[in-house]
């Protein structure tokens, strides 16, 4: 069976490293969208405009197929590929890390720097509260109302969320449940008369 769990973080977590008067500051994020990924990378950039570098990873989708990171003028690797090997290490997608660093004066060579992004990102995501989630499938239905019966007695049975009902010339209902088992909800709903699905996903 397709494993349909995931892990992201509930909240902001934070993290930080110093090395040789150079300051890293980790925020951990849970994201959804590519949109709150700039949204927060705009926040950052603007409140730490005094910052030497502001470097970021994120993943994204329940398999972490979305992916990016980013050095911001760090020495290629060093930092975005650092901060997105501690997301992936840790189990975690829907996250956006973010590692501010303030230059002390001193060079730290490209493997002093890896350590210092890994350190910070692995701080924030040691300390962030971890989230199971499950991939879910909504879809939509419509059937006659002497009918409302047998519908809500399978959306009950088979742990079904009700989004969203209305009642026009008939009944509608907007429903989301587990990817494992949706296949099985369908088939059941499918042996409803009159009833007929609107919306896929």
């Amino acid at each position: 069976m397709q494993d349909d769990t995931y892990q992201t973080i509930r909240a902001l977590s934070e993290g930080s490293y110093k090395e040789k008067g150079s300051k890293f500051l980790a925020f951990a994020h849970p994201v959804a969208t590519v949109e709150e990924v700039k949204t927060l990378l705009d926040r950052y950039r603007k409140t730490y405009y005094d910052a030497r570098h502001v470097c970021f990873a994120y993943a994204l989708g329940p398999e972490a197929t979305e992916t990016r990171s980013n050095d911001d003028g760090e020495p290629s690797g060093t930092a975005g590929r650092p901060i997105l090997g501690q997301i992936q290490s840790f189990g975690l997608t829907d996250v956006l890390v973010v590692v501010v660093r303030y230059f002390g004066g001193v060079l730290l060579g490209t493997g002093g720097l890896v350590v210092a992004y890994k350190a910070a990102t692995a701080e924030a995501l040691q300390s962030a509260e971890i989230l199971p989630k499950t991939v879910n499938i909504d879809f939509s239905i419509r059937f006659e109302f002497p009918f409302m019966n047998d519908v809500m007695k399978l959306v009950k049975s088979m742990d079904a969320q009700l989004l969203h009902q209305d009642y026009d010339t008939d009944c509608g209902m907007q429903l989301r449940i587990r990817q494992r088992d949706a296949e099985k909800l369908e088939s059941a709903l499918c042996k409803i008369e009159t009833l007929r699905f609107e919306l896929a996903r």
